[in-house]
């Protein structure tokens, strides 16, 4: 390959990547015009269209994922080796891409985000909201954050405190005119608020019994309101609207205030918490470590498993 091509190829990992001329330009420093006329350049070189381009979208053709699919690894390893130089200075420096949830993002990160920015100013953070998986290697990210329960297989992950404990609530005005539920078959005649997936279909509801407390089972709840956001799911059962199952700490300030009240506590169960995960690497590069020994000094001792 002419190294001339390297800033087409990375410009191209970096359209992919953003799904958009306008971001990839913003984020690499460059004007839009510059950077698609390097793209196209690249085409022209190779003889094929990498991006199907429309006025609201651009997207990867066939042979242009192919390509990038060949490309990704070794632009990973390019990345790698400017890391590794940072790990001989221990400086932790350059962007820090990762893909988590929005839960997580609310309860994990956000929180902390402003501190750990000035302790690193060298860093610079990406962050990517998902609440599926994603293709870590091949998407460019350094890490993802998930649920234990959910990870991925076959990635080195690092625990991010201890387990979760999911609660149903509901407001002081919602029980003043509802009997509060003694058990999980009496949310038969309660208005639920829904998750829904945008995949379709709707969050199951998740208890134990008392007496077996290993022993996971599912509910399906009736409820006129369905949404995929979480704010205003709370929102609602702050209003009402009905009965909210959620992670205690992310009501953790209305339940201190009384604006929601628990019930079916001895019914809800825990689950492991939040997890970093990554794929494995024979040296972490000094970027991640600090994003891990960060959340690690916030959230209390990480173990690693694989």
């Amino acid at each position: 390959m002419d190294a001339s091509s390297l800033p087409a190829v990375l410009a191209v990992a970096a359209v992919a990547r953003h799904g958009s001329f306008t971001r990839a330009a913003s984020a690499a420093g460059m004007s839009t015009s510059a950077l698609s006329q390097s793209v196209r350049a690249l085409e022209v070189r190779l003889g094929v269209r990498l991006f199907n381009r429309t006025t609201r979208r651009v997207v990867l053709t066939e042979a242009g994922a192919q390509f990038l699919a060949r490309v990704q690894p070794a632009l990973a390893e390019i990345d790698a080796a400017f890391d590794a130089l940072d790990e001989t200075r221990g400086l932790p420096a350059g962007t820090l891409r990762i893909n988590l949830s929005r839960i997580a993002s609310e309860l994990l990160v956000m929180p902390h985000v402003s501190e750990f920015l000035q302790r690193y100013p060298q860093i610079r953070l990406e962050l990517a909201l998902d609440d599926g998986f994603a293709d870590l290697v091949g998407e460019g990210f350094d890490a993802g954050i998930r649920l234990g329960e959910s990870l991925a297989p076959g990635m080195v992950a690092v625990a991010l405190g201890g387990p979760i404990r999911l609660v149903v609530v509901g407001s002081p005005d919602y029980f003043a005119s509802h009997p509060p539920p003694a058990t999980p078959d009496d949310l038969a005649a309660h208005d639920c608020l829904h998750y829904g997936f945008a995949t379709g279909g709707v969050y199951r509801w998740e208890f134990v019994r008392p007496e077996e407390p290993q022993r996971v089972f599912d509910v399906i709840t009736q409820g006129r309101l369905v949404t995929n956001d979480l704010r205003t799911m709370v929102q609602a059962a702050e209003r009402g609207v009905g009965l909210l199952h959620v992670i205690d700490d992310y009501v953790r300030a209305q339940l201190d205030e009384g604006r929601l009240v628990p019930v079916l506590q001895m019914w809800c169960p825990s689950f492991p918490g939040f997890y970093l995960y990554t794929a494995g690497r024979a040296q972490m590069p000094a970027k991640l470590r600090a994003l891990i020994d960060f959340l690690r000094e916030k959230r209390g001792t990480a173990q690693v498993s694989g």
